[in-house]
């Protein structure tokens, strides 16, 4: 089964109950006063102070004892789900997190399989606004996308910072301006996922300065929406005036119905990922009748951000050359 390390049973323990049920288990909960009751465990109260089980007389504040004292995870796997990370491997010895696990009972293969209905529509919940947004405009501008851009998503009020986690939360909109769709993006962790009961037709667009215009670019990931504008703002690849939109992934649903709200768009680049599900889409993308196709794949690595990080490296590598000559 592996163990995990004292470093990331900490971080797992610094996860508030609140915030994982608000993502995870949010068709679980119904709204009573100023707590959340579990459909599942009536007598199990969650709060901004954590959770309490009236019935059994116990709680905590953290999501880690939730998934073991009410789910059933062992310590090790609750760790690691909430992470997004793999255990370590066995070395011989056990440490104490793991041997603390010894005595948990073995969980579900699925964290909601108590209670999932396949056949009931998961509501759509966005994740509770942080204060500010301090922590994913500084995570952003680490993976050198532009500030100004990265401040004119948050005005226009398709990206912010969730309150506990502190993910990137992208949103999807629909014509009337309301979020359909959201994808969270760790700043920590590999985590990436979309916030449950999200419709993926609606994907996370950069509008053009020319709202006429009749190109429209896709990629895979909103961060690699703002990473081809970014190279493009600051001349690194050609000027592009078009419409951006991210598919969340591989779908095509959210270019079907962006064209169906946009029946003026001819043209389609195909900026979607150099690797074997990158082709996958830009094939799928191409057979979409009414459109004429470019494909363009990024420069430099994967993904456009990939190509960006590596310019920008470069330039910077470049520049301390420079310096050090004139020293």
């Amino acid at each position: 089964m592996g163990w995990v390390a004292e470093e990331q049973l900490e971080r797992a323990r610094q996860i508030p109950v609140l915030e994982y049920v608000c993502q995870y288990e949010s068709d679980n909960l119904k709204l009573v006063g100023k707590e959340y009751r579990l459909h599942d465990h009536k007598s199990l109260a969650v709060g901004e102070n954590g959770w309490y089980w009236h019935s059994r007389n116990f709680g905590s504040w953290s999501a880690l004892d939730f998934l073991t004292d009410v789910r059933g995870y062992s310590l090790v796997e609750a760790v690691c789900f909430l992470l997004d990370e793999n255990p370590q491997e066995h070395s011989g010895q056990m440490n104490t997190a793991t041997q603390s696990s010894a005595k948990k009972t073995k969980p579900a293969s699925l964290p909601m399989s108590n209670y999932s209905d396949p056949t009931k529509q998961i509501p759509f919940v966005l994740p509770l606004r942080n204060k500010n947004n301090n922590r994913i405009i500084a995570y952003l501008q680490s993976r050198d996308i532009d500030r100004d851009l990265i401040m004119d998503c948050i005005e226009r009020g398709i990206l912010f910072e969730s309150k506990y986690y502190h993910n990137c939360v992208f949103l999807g909109k629909d014509e009337y301006g309301k979020a359909r769709f959201a994808a969270m993006r760790s700043i920590t962790t590999r985590f990436m996922r979309d916030v449950d009961g999200s419709n993926k037709k609606y994907g996370f667009v950069l509008p053009p300065i020319n709202p006429h215009s009749c190109t429209v670019a896709c990629y895979e990931a909103p961060i690699d929406c703002l990473s081809h504008q970014t190279l493009c703002k600051h001349g690194y690849i050609p000027h592009f005036d078009g419409w951006r939109l991210s598919l969340g992934g591989t779908s095509t649903l959210a270019l079907e119905h962006f064209l169906q709200r946009h029946p003026n768009i001819t043209h389609c680049i195909i900026c979607t990922d150099a690797d074997r599900a990158g082709d996958m889409v830009a094939g799928k993308i191409a057979a979409i009748a009414g459109i004429t196709t470019e494909r363009t794949p990024p420069l430099y690595g994967s993904d456009w951000n990939d190509t960006l990080q590596t310019i920008k490296k470069a330039e910077r590598t470049q520049s301390k050359v420079r310096n050090s000559r004139q020293i």
